[in-house]
């Protein structure tokens, strides 16, 4: 496995934009076996939701002193959580990862882990909830990823 690669692999796994959906194709491209692609991308991908929380916990904690901030806080989380109060209701944490785990733009562990925060959604559950989406979603972009080339191979014989 050559570092550049496996370096390369962990950037855009933790990266906002591509996430797993950019690194897992990125280390198969680059000859990782399926299994150490996988774990790979899930593990650095993974990371992204502790990471989340720490960073927005101790910026809210820094920011919090200022009454602008109390006063636009307050606003947008009040909004969205009367926005979104039923359907996380109903959905709870198997919401949140169905959510991670569609590998789509907009959907990940940083929109996941994020709009947990907000919604005031207990950490670790939280935490475990987006484990479990980035694992389905690295299951899911491996088969399409695999099957892809595949069906490419079919065409090109």
């Amino acid at each position: 496995m050559p570092l550049q690669t496996v370096v390369m692999t962990v950037l855009l796994c933790l990266l906002p934009i591509s996430e797993l959906r950019g690194g897992l194709p990125y280390a198969l491209t680059r000859g990782l076996v399926p299994w150490q692609a996988y774990l790979l991308c899930v593990i650095a991908n993974g990371l992204v939701g502790p990471l989340v929380f720490l960073f927005l916990s101790t910026l809210h904690g820094l920011l919090q002193g200022f009454h602008w901030y109390q006063v636009i806080f307050e606003k947008l989380v009040a909004r969205s959580r009367r926005r979104v109060h039923e359907k996380v209701e109903k959905y709870g944490y198997a919401g949140l990862i169905v959510f991670v785990a569609i590998p789509l733009p907009v959907t990940g562990a940083y929109t996941g882990a994020l709009g947990a925060w907000v919604l005031g959604m207990e950490v670790k559950k939280s935490m475990l909830s987006i484990f479990a989406g980035v694992m389905i979603a690295g299951v899911v972009v491996t088969a399409v990823y695999l099957l892809g080339v595949q069906a490419l191979y079919i065409f090109i014989k």
